[in-house]
């Protein structure tokens, strides 16, 4: 068995635990970062890539006027019939820091266009990684080693060390260094949500839920495993966000996939969108941007009608339609659409999909850049064979649904067919109880010494509904636990 020490170790290499390293390692500890996949990003680099901030400078250039305290409330409105169930303080953490958190972002040169509005905010917030989302990885990870921690990929971390109620490192297995105990004054624990743990997610969530396709199929729960052992209890492991349909990824790599993260790149993307028409630059920027992203939810509710792969439709599109196709032939469905409709979602705010980098996606841009996923035709004989869909049994599911009185018909061609689209699981919203220190906190609320988390695993009741608001926590729950953790030493 190996032996080493430092100062903090932090368990995963996503946002959240890159953001604690390299706080811990500005405040002058010596950390040393596991990483159990071969590459960093965690969950973070399967983002969208947005951020929801507040009194950002991209806000002030666009004239616009935000707080902490509207943004806290905007939260509560998010939030719903679940508002009651939010941890208040987590929150007040959030928005009191995303400004700073943001500041921190770019003055590691990453690179932002926005902000997007997305109701019910009421300003505009979304804000926007260029190129794409494995740029965070990329710039904090350069940033970490520029401060000296030492990063270990393929490092999967079996336990914590204890010392009487105290946690004193972890052991690990290391595939290029063998077993290790690793010694510390702190540990952080980052290592992501347990969306691909059909154990944690058949004991917290459902049955149903253990059975989906997680969005990363590497986000196992380790780090909430490893605090439950120690005595952490995990708050609101109940609520799964999803699952939401998806179309599948493209069939081969994308330019999107193979950009550099480069701030240079990211500039040029951003100058490009911001100072070009439109009408010139959006078609080239979506080659680039749209990959595997999310159907909206108000496309069904307005009347595209489901199918499944043999042009079947098989369930009510308003009531839980992911939940239906993940039961259906291959786990897939299809969304039919005629020329009404399409008009109508092709212009703010009727968006087919939120979309990295420019915020939005429409019905044209996935004619553009998806035409894996895109078919029309005048009739529906021909888009049934565009589709590789039964056009007899289309055309049966499109009569009955257009009797029912309840749905408006779709009854003007030309036909479009967007999909595969899969029900996906992108992750979940129970985490660790922590307090404002991201200590973890026993059942009783008293912490457990030397253990912190941050990001899905410090989430401890905390809603965050909206886009931007999972990788907002991660950096800001991530940097005030590495700050934290380097105070213990």
């Amino acid at each position: 068995m190996n032996h080493t020490r430092a100062d903090v170790i932090v368990l995963g290499g996503g946002g959240a635990g890159l953001a604690a390293a390299i706080e811990a390692a500005a405040a002058g500890a010596r950390v040393v970062l596991l990483e159990k996949n071969p590459h960093l990003g965690g969950s973070t680099a399967w983002s969208v890539g947005s951020i929801s901030v507040n009194g950002s400078p991209h806000q002030l250039r666009a004239g616009l006027r935000d707080s902490a305290d509207a943004h806290f409330e905007d939260l509560e409105t998010l939030a719903g019939a679940l508002a009651h169930r939010d941890n208040l303080a987590l929150r007040r953490l959030l928005v009191d820091n995303i400004a700073d958190t943001f500041d921190w972002l770019l003055g590691m040169g990453l690179v932002f266009s926005g902000p997007m509005p997305e109701p019910p905010h009421r300003v505009a917030r979304m804000h926007n990684v260029l190129p794409n989302s494995r740029a965070f990885a990329h710039r904090l990870a350069r940033r970490a080693r520029a401060l000296g921690v030492d990063i270990r990929t393929g490092a999967c971390v079996e336990s914590l060390l204890v010392d009487g109620p105290t946690i004193t490192g972890v052991r690990a297995n290391d595939t290029a260094r063998g077993r290790h105990e690793h010694h510390a004054g702190a540990v952080v624990l980052a290592g992501g949500d347990y969306s691909a743990s059909p154990e944690l997610l058949g004991e917290l969530a459902s049955a149903q839920a253990a059975r989906l396709t997680p969005v990363n199929p590497t986000a196992s729960g380790d780090g909430l495993r490893l605090g439950r052992e120690v005595g952490g209890i995990i708050r609101n492991g109940d609520l799964v966000r999803g699952p939401v349909l998806r179309f599948v990824p493209p069939p081969a790599r994308t330019l999107l996939d193979r950009l550099p993260a480069s701030p240079l790149l990211a500039h040029a993307l951003r100058a490009g969108f911001e100072h070009l028409p439109r009408a010139l630059v959006r078609p080239f920027l979506m080659r680039f941007l749209t990959t595997a992203l999310g159907l909206s939810r108000p496309l069904l509710d307005a009347g595209a009608m489901l199918v499944n792969a043999h042009g079947e439709r098989f369930a009510d599109e308003r009531d839980r339609p992911a939940h239906a196709t993940a039961s259906q032939p291959h786990g897939t469905a299809y969304v039919l659409l005629d020329a009404r409709l399409a008009a109508h979602f092709s212009a703010w705010p009727h968006y087919v999909s939120t979309a990295p980098g420019i915020a939005y996606a429409y019905l044209d841009d996935y004619r553009r850049a998806r035409p894996d996923v895109f078919h029309r035709a005048h009739t529906l004989d021909a888009l049934g064979r565009r589709a590789h869909l039964d056009p007899q049994a289309l055309r049966r599911s499109l009569d009955a649904r257009n009797a029912l009185a309840d749905r408006p018909p779709l009854d003007t061609p030309p036909w479009t067919v967007l999909g595969p689209v899969r029900a996906y699981l992108p992750f979940t919203e129970g985490g660790l109880a922590v307090d404002t220190s991201m200590r973890v906190l026993r059942a009783n609320d008293t912490p457990i010494p030397g253990l912190f988390a941050a990001g899905a695993n410090g989430q401890g009741g905390l809603l965050l509904e909206g886009h931007g608001h999972h990788l907002g926590w991660a950096f800001v729950s991530g940097r005030l636990a590495g700050r934290a953790a380097a105070g213990t030493i």
